[in-house]
Parts: C-alpha cells; sequence; structure tokens
C-alpha cells in the first residue's frame, strides 16, 4: 500500500519504539505551524474501513512546506472488527518523504470517507498543497530521525547481532540521510544562485558542474528545443541542441552543440511524456533502444550506455532536457537521484522563466527609449514647423491687416462725412447704403484691430503698459460705453461693485483691462435674449481684482467648453447664424488676461446662462516682449 520510503528504512520496531517515532512527528508537526494537517489511524474511528487498515497505525504530516508519513505494520492478523497490537510485539514500520507517495496514501485515505464529506473536502485540501519539501525544514528533520533511529533499532536487537544491527541498519540510515542532506544543501545551493543572479549562463554553468559532482556521473548536458527555419513541411518543426556541457575527465568526447533534427522530434512518444513532467531513467542503452536505430547510433558514437533526462518546462512548453550520462557501463539510477535532478530541472525553468522575464524588459525598455527619442525629435520638428508656420501666418496678417487700413480708414471717414454734409440731398435708400457702408467699415476695422493685437501678442511684440487707475471709472466707463446697444436689444446691463473707497486703486495696463471688459461685456449683450439681463461684479480677493460678467443667455454646452477661446471659431449653436462675428473676441481677451499673468474661468449651462469670471493680479508682473 506504500511505496518504498526515500531512506531505504523499513525496520520492526516495538510499539513503544513506534511511538517514540510518532512523537517525533508531532514536535515536527509544531515547528511547522498551524499550517499543517496532521491525522493518524484515530481518523477512521468513525467509518467502516476494509481489513487491511486495521493491522496499522499510522501519523502524517501533510502541508505546503513539509509533508512526511510514518507507518507501522501489525505482524499479527487482527480480528475482522479490532485491531491487535500487543504492547511487547513487532510492527513493520516504513516511512517516507516522497510526495507522490504520500499524495498516494492521502488519496487513498480520501476515498475512505464520503465524497461529500467535509472530512474528505479536508483531505483534497491538503492534497492539492503537497509539494517537494523545504531544505531547512528537511534537514532539521532529518537529523532529529537519525538521533531517534539507531537507538531504538539497537534497544531492539539482542546481544549476538548487536554489531550487525550497527553496521546494516544505522551505517545505511546515516548515509542515506547524509546523503538525502547533501542534496538538499545542493538543491539550496541552486537556488540560492539563481536568486543572486541573472546571468543564465552563469546559473547554467554552476548548476550543471554541482549536478555532476553530486551524481558523480561521466556527463552532464543540457539540450536545448528550438523552432526549426525550415521551409520543408515534411521536416520536424523542431531542432535539439547542446548548449551546456560538463565532462568528468578530458578522455569523455564532448556532444557539445551537437545538433538533433531527425531522431527526436514532436511526434517522439517520449516528448508528451517530457512535456507532462516525465523524468526518464535508462539503466542500459543497448537495451532499452536496440529497436530505435538513429538514436542508438547517436549513443553508441558519443559513448553513452546509460543516461536520466528530466524535462525543463517553461510555461507549458517543453523547452530542453536535463541530462546525466554514464559513458562506460550500465546503471541503476536511484529514487534519489531522479527526484534530484528533476528538482534541479525545475529550477532551471524558474532561472529561464526570470531570465526571459529579464530579456523582454530590457527589450521593451530599449524599444520604449528609442519610441521616446523618435516621438521626442517629431514633436520638436512639428513644434519648430508650427512656430514658423504660426510666424509667418502671424507676420502675413499683420501685414495684410496693416495694408487694408488705409482704405479701409478713406471708406469710413468718407461714408461719415456723407452722412453728415451731404453735397445734395440724399434720398432714403441712399442714405442707407451709406450707413451699411460705414457699419460695416467699423465692423472690418475692429476685427483688423483684433487681428494685429492677435499677432503681436503671439509674436511675443506686445508690451503692457502699467500704470495706476480707479476701479470704478473703468467699470462706469465701459459701461457707459455698452449701454446703448444693450438698450437696442432690450438688455439690461447691471453693475454690482464691491470695492471699498479705500481699494479702488489698481495696477494694470487700463487699456487692454478695459477691452477686456468690453469684450466679456458685449459678448454676453450679444448672446441674451431680449428682457434678459447681464451683470458686472468686481471685487478684491487674494491681492487679486476679480471682474465676473453673468449673463441670462443662450449657454453653452459642456462638451464645447474646450473650444470656447479658439481663433476664429464660433461655437455651434441653435442661435449661430443669427448673430455675427469673427470668434476673435474671446480668443484676444484669454491672451490679454494671460499677458497680465491672470487666468478664466468659465461656468455655462445651455438655456440658463453664463458666467466668465477673470482674475488678474492686483499688481502684475507682465509677461515682457520676446517672453
Amino acid at each position: 500500500m506504500l511505496n518504498p520510503p526515500d531512506l531505504g528504512f523499513s525496520q520492526k520496531l516495538s510499539l513503544n519504539a513506534f511511538q517514540r517515532l510518532v512523537e517525533l512527528w508531532q514536535q515536527m508537526a509544531q515547528t511547522v505551524g498551524n499550517e499543517s494537517l496532521v491525522i493518524t489511524e484515530a481518523v477512521l474511528a468513525r467509518v467502516n474501513v476494509p481489513k487491511k487498515w486495521l493491522s496499522q497505525k499510522f501519523i502524517l504530516i501533510a502541508s505546503s512546506r513539509f509533508s512526511g508519513l510514518l507507518v507501522g505494520k501489525s505482524q499479527i492478523e487482527s480480528s475482522d472488527l479490532l485491531p491487535f497490537f500487543p504492547p511487547e510485539g513487532l510492527l513493520l514500520v516504513d516511512l517516507t518523504f516522497d510526495s507522490q507517495a504520500i499524495a498516494s496514501f492521502l488519496t487513498e485515505l480520501g476515498d475512505l470517507f464520503p465524497a461529500n464529506s467535509s472530512t474528505h473536502e479536508t483531505l483534497a485540501v491538503y492534497l492539492a498543497k503537497i509539494q517537494q519539501n523545504d531544505v531547512n525544514l528537511q534537514t532539521e528533520f532529518s537529523l532529529r530521525l537519525f538521533h531517534c533511529l539507531c537507538p531504538l533499532i539497537n534497544s531492539h536487537s539482542t546481544a549476538s547481532d548487536t554489531a550487525y544491527v550497527d553496521y546494516s541498519v544505522c551505517q545505511p540510515v546515516e548515509a542515506a540521510l547524509k546523503k538525502q542532506i547533501d542534496q538538499e544543501r545542493l538543491l539550496n545551493q541552486v537556488t540560492t544562485q539563481i536568486r543572486k543572479s541573472m546571468d543564465l549562463s552563469v546559473i547554467m554553468t554552476t548548476s550543471v558542474e554541482q549536478v555532476r559532482n553530486f551524481l558523480e556521473v561521466d556527463r552532464i548536458v543540457i539540450y536545448k528545443f528550438a523552432e526549426s527555419n525550415s521551409d520543408n513541411p515534411s521536416l520536424s518543426n523542431y531542432i535539439a541542441c547542446i548548449v551546456y556541457e560538463v565532462l568528468a575527465h578530458q578522455n569523455i568526447p564532448s556532444v557539445l552543440h551537437h545538433r538533433e533534427e531527425n531522431c527526436f522530434t514532436p511526434t517522439n512518444k517520449s516528448w508528451e511524456k517530457y512535456r507532462h513532467g516525465f523524468t526518464l531513467a535508462v539503466d542500459d542503452i543497448e537495451k532499452t533502444y536496440a529497436l530505435e536505430s538513429c538514436l542508438l547510433d547517436f549513443f553508441r558514437t558519443s559513448k553513452i550506455r546509460s543516461k536520466l533526462a528530466a524535462p525543463i518546462v517553461f510555461e507549458d512548453k517543453l523547452w530542453g532536457l536535463l541530462i546525466a550520462h554514464q559513458c562506460e557501463i550500465p546503471r541503476n539510477w536511484t529514487e534519489s537521484e531522479k527526484s534530484l535532478l528533476t528538482s534541479v530541472a525545475e529550477q532551471l525553468a524558474i532561472a529561464i522563466h526570470q531570465a526571459e522575464l529579464m530579456r523582454s524588459l530590457t527589450q521593451e525598455k530599449q524599444t520604449l527609449e528609442e519610441r521616446v527619442v523618435e516621438r521626442t525629435m517629431a514633436l520638436h520638428d512639428a513644434l519648430v514647423a508650427a512656430e514658423a508656420a504660426s510666424r509667418v501666418r502671424s507676420e502675413f496678417l499683420a501685414t495684410i491687416s496693416h495694408e487694408l487700413l488705409t482704405p479701409l480708414t478713406h471708406v469710413i471717414g468718407m461714408s461719415s462725412t456723407l452722412l453728415r454734409w451731404s453735397f445734395g440731398e440724399l434720398t432714403p435708400r441712399q442714405r442707407d447704403y451709406l450707413q451699411r457702408i460705414h457699419d460695416s467699415g467699423e465692423h472690418l476695422l475692429e476685427m483688423i484691430h483684433d487681428i494685429l493685437e492677435l499677432s503681436q501678442i503671439e509674436a511675443g511684440k506686445a508690451v503692457l503698459n502699467i500704470t495706476d487707475f480707479s476701479l470704478t471709472d473703468i467699470v462706469h466707463r465701459v459701461i457707459q460705453e455698452l449701454t446703448a446697444a444693450a438698450e437696442r436689444t432690450q438688455v439690461n446691463l447691471k453693475i454690482d461693485l464691491q470695492i471699498l473707497p479705500e481699494g479702488d486703486r489698481f495696477t494694470a495696463d487700463v487699456r487692454r483691462v478695459e477691452q477686456i471688459l468690453w469684450n466679456l461685456l458685449s459678448n454676453a449683450i450679444k448672446f441674451t435674449p431680449q428682457g434678459g439681463s447681464v451683470t458686472l461684479r468686481v471685487w478684491i480677493e487674494d491681492e487679486c481684482a476679480v471682474f465676473q460678467v453673468e449673463d441670462t443667455g443662450i449657454g453653452i454646452p459642456e462638451d464645447q467648453l474646450s473650444e470656447l477661446f479658439e481663433k476664429f471659431h464660433q461655437l455651434d449653436t441653435p442661435y449661430r447664424r443669427r448673430y455675427e462675428g469673427t470668434g476673435l473676441g474671446l480668443a484676444l481677451t484669454k491672451q490679454l488676461v494671460e499677458l497680465h499673468r491672470g487666468r478664466i474661468d468659465v461656468e455655462s449651462t445651455v438655456d440658463v446662462g453664463s458666467i466668465f469670471t477673470v482674475w488678474i493680479p492686483m499688481q502684475p508682473n507682465p509677461v515682457l516682449t520676446g517672453e
């Protein structure tokens, strides 16, 4: 029922001696902690069990860090109802730390309980946790076990066979324990090397050398599989190549860089077994591969008589094989040697995964850096081109605007003169035509001035003329200029001055501040229906003069607020066709506010109205020419 134990220990002991070992198991369970499951034969008291279970005692520790199984079988037949363990009788004692043997025992034990019972579910949970024992815990327990075993065995031996017992039992157990400790130490060294180094070649070279020395084999190699570049579909998609090799001495032929393209392919039966973690032990090549001439020829040429191969599985793919070779004579591979090579192969798979992650990260970093450089250069080129285009555009607009000013001034002046002092009577139609010419000229002149102002600011040629002035005076002056326009559209224009007389002085460019207020108020009046109101509030807050224009107009959709201050852009609203405008007023306003190191905020809701709030420092540090 139980696989042969790892240490080769199977010995007759008294019930009392067996209980001493049980106590050792319980002490180890306390060392592991609460995460472990400890069960004995007492768990079978609640279920009907087969007869073979009645003649044995056991204790099992199951956890993710340490697992061990101790079984004592009675040498006296028991009844169908009760086991019989006489205090002076002998038990055949087996012990193991092999994860597969423990898992098999736990599975068989779980099958004794109903599938829906809590006991069955608990056993299934811990069955999934069982894995290779922690090196430090296994070493600690092995030493305790050794100190406990020999006194127990010798105490139940006769005087005539004491020497025989010392040699035949204690010495093999001591040797097995020592070998296991050395094996665990080797695995610990390999694991430490993987944690310390990110160089895969160093890890593999070091690991291969250590494993060869420990197993005392003639040759250790690492076989790597890679996709073939062949375009011939009749050939295998994979090729195998030996990438690492360590030899016991120079007389052994080297197989480093040997490539295998035909003998070992994904169609080979061993391929799928390797992919699922199968470790292959071949004691004699001549017997095992007698019918496979392709592989046998290679083995003979390379002087391989016996081999042990463990798979290196990386991300569910068979990356390669870790193979030990005995060159001259057959060799019977032990379970301990299989376990060691399998464990080292698993550690190498971790190292490969680690190296692949580092390689991927390095490659991604390099690619990202190259993209950043390319993007930075592209953005720089685009910025230079945009600045050049903007400069050319500004210069063009400034030139054209200056060229338009002279004829436009004549148009406005002549039309104004004809309207005032006509050389004869004008018909109503003629007077209407002249008035339209005059108004259109004024509108065009306003647009040209805005274009020139924007061009100067964008070109860095605008200079603020900082002076000291009264906030109350400038507010009343702007309101007076716009009163007529508000009355024509039947909009109620209000002032809310929240300024004390002693705080009425303001330092800024008075003409630009007046222009900011005029633009905001005229825009509010334009888009406020008849009967609505526009309110200008002014107050001092946080060393800033705050100008707030609130209207009850058509408002601005939230999704269009980001486009509000773009040049030559009017928002798409149901009222767009009803109002004139170039789309420069608010853009210029924002530029003038920022020229004073201020800011402008907007709150708006469709069909409710808008609130524009301008913050300008009381003593601004203006943007100078060329900044």
